[in-house]
């Protein structure tokens, strides 16, 4: 039984375009706890197989229980992980968005405190599409794009929002060892759908014409072209 639905999966991989850089170079990686996860030989991605992708109501009933409280310190404390050193690469009083700001947005309050104007915008809780119509020097993503349905299409609607020489820092929980994903906490969210390697982000820092930096684990630092 097993094998069958494995031997079904693997053929519909071979039909897939990868969610992240759209290559038709996707495999089955594995089937567990009734959901099929295929992985992309070109830029190494893991992804939920799009038909069973969560509901809006899903996502907002699960995002609606984090606590992101912006006087925390202890999660001020995981968000610098991201902050530090991104500031460490902004010259002072730049615009900023915070991309997938979630019900509480302690990270754009600390980029404020560091001196800088910021935006925020989130599909639930901040959904105000003139954001998304602006430019910005910098944008922020903390533990958001692994929630991406069309993370290709995400990435390129970032790259609109950034102006040249612009910066876009990312935390997510980078993927490791394949033996350790069906029991891995990070995979067991309902809401995350894709996972990436340091290998994904320097692929789609390439495909996009970008730079990337991994400064510390499960952070990358983008930086678009400036200008000719």
């Amino acid at each position: 039984m097993i094998a069958a639905t494995e031997s079904v999966a693997s053929i519909n991989s071979k039909d897939l375009a990868c969610v992240v850089c759209q290559a038709h170079s996707v495999r089955l990686l594995i089937n567990v706890d009734d959901r099929t996860y295929h992985r992309c030989d070109r830029c190494d991605a893991t992804f939920l197989d799009p038909a069973q992708l969560p509901g809006s109501d899903e996502e907002r009933a699960h995002y609606a229980t984090h606590e992101n409280d912006p006087a925390d310190l202890r999660y001020r404390t995981f968000l610098s992980r991201l902050s530090v050193p991104l500031l460490e690469r902004l010259r002072p009083g730049l615009s900023g968005l915070d991309y997938g700001c979630g019900p509480g947005p302690a990270l754009a309050q600390m980029m404020r405190e560091a001196g800088h104007s910021m935006t925020t915008y989130d599909p639930f809780f901040a959904a105000d599409q003139a954001t998304l119509e602006m430019s910005y020097d910098f944008v922020t993503c903390t533990e958001v794009v692994e929630h991406f349905h069309t993370p290709f299409a995400e990435f390129r609607q970032l790259d609109q929002l950034l102006r040249p020489g612009g910066w876009l820092g990312v935390m997510t929980m980078f993927q490791t060892q394949d033996a350790r994903f069906a029991n891995w906490h990070y995979r067991k969210d309902s809401t995350h759908v894709v996972f990436y390697r340091e290998t994904t982000m320097q692929r789609i820092a390439e495909d996009l014409g970008w730079s990337c930096e991994i400064p510390a684990q499960n952070i990358a630092l983008f930086r678009k072209r400036n200008s000719d």
